[in-house]
């Protein structure tokens, strides 16, 4: 009894932290009806799981605050990732990723950063392939947006006018082939309904649910973004470098169980 009570108030504070969605707006219908399966999802699978504590997903840390163990540089070099007082650094040179070592399928990934530089770029990837396509820079995955505020103005359209504002509200969109349904499209892009990121020099939070082909993004305690249908469902997270310093911290990752992803919609493994 006492386990089940365990599982019970367990999969209650899973299923409510993945849906800590305001609900006013129409606009919003369609993030809401996705947010409530995955709240319906995480309660069923945490209440029809293993009975064991130990087996109950839990929050692990995929960064350790001393070194990068657990990451693989790609394609950018060994000055562009460094660990200092517990944070990890990227200079932003040159352009490339570094990969998580494995593969992840549905999961939820809680990251935070913070731009040092007006107009900083930067992303993670996730269902990302841990390799990049011959004369790009940047893998195949999904990127999870993450441009500090003054990017539309620093990068003005021919025009001369700033770009569009989705920019930097944390869009969501395939890349190099990969390809969503965007919540809220903006193009092949996914922008999120409420501009949460904060500027340079202050700290943002991300919370990444992935599940099914479905992406839902909270941004500094509030689900803002997502998209469904990914063509890609299991594969590395890669961090972006991106041209300007960005920091990292508190990178820590709650597998699910695996889902319905086939041969097809999954990554090719690194060396083989």
């Amino acid at each position: 009894r006492l386990r089940a009570c365990s599982r019970q108030n367990r999969a209650s504070e899973l299923a409510a932290y993945a849906c800590t969605i305001i609900t006013k707006e129409p606009s919003r219908k369609i993030l809401m009806k996705n947010t409530a399966l995955l709240y319906a999802w995480a309660a069923v699978v945490l209440l029809s799981g293993p009975t064991r504590a130990q087996e109950t997903p839990r929050f692990r840390d995929l960064f350790n605050g001393r070194d990068l163990t657990g990451w693989i540089d790609v394609n950018t070099s060994k000055d562009t990732w460094k660990v200092r007082d517990g944070l990890l650094i990227c200079s932003g040179q040159p352009i490339g990723v570094m990969s998580s070592e494995k593969q992840y399928e549905n999961f939820i990934l809680h990251i935070e950063w913070m731009h040092m530089k007006a107009g900083g770029n930067s992303g993670v990837f996730v269902w990302s392939e841990g390799t990049v396509p011959e004369g790009k820079r940047l893998p195949k995955g999904c990127e999870v947006q993450m441009l500090e505020l003054d990017w539309p103005n620093l990068n003005r359209e021919k025009d001369g006018k700033p770009r569009h504002s989705g920019y930097v509200s944390g869009e969501l969109f395939g890349a190099n082939g990969l390809k969503t349904t965007p919540d809220n499209p903006r193009g092949e892009r996914s922008m999120s309904y409420e501009s949460r990121c904060k500027g340079k020099g202050e700290w943002n939070t991300y919370d990444v649910v992935c599940v099914d082909g479905v992406i839902k993004l909270a941004i500094n305690g509030k689900f803002v973004n997502g998209v469904s249908k990914a063509t890609v469902r299991k594969g590395y997270l890669c961090l972006e470098s991106e041209g300007a310093e960005i920091h990292f911290r508190n990178i820590r990752i709650m597998e699910l169980p695996p889902g319905m992803a086939t041969p097809e919609q999954t990554a090719p493994l690194v060396g083989k």
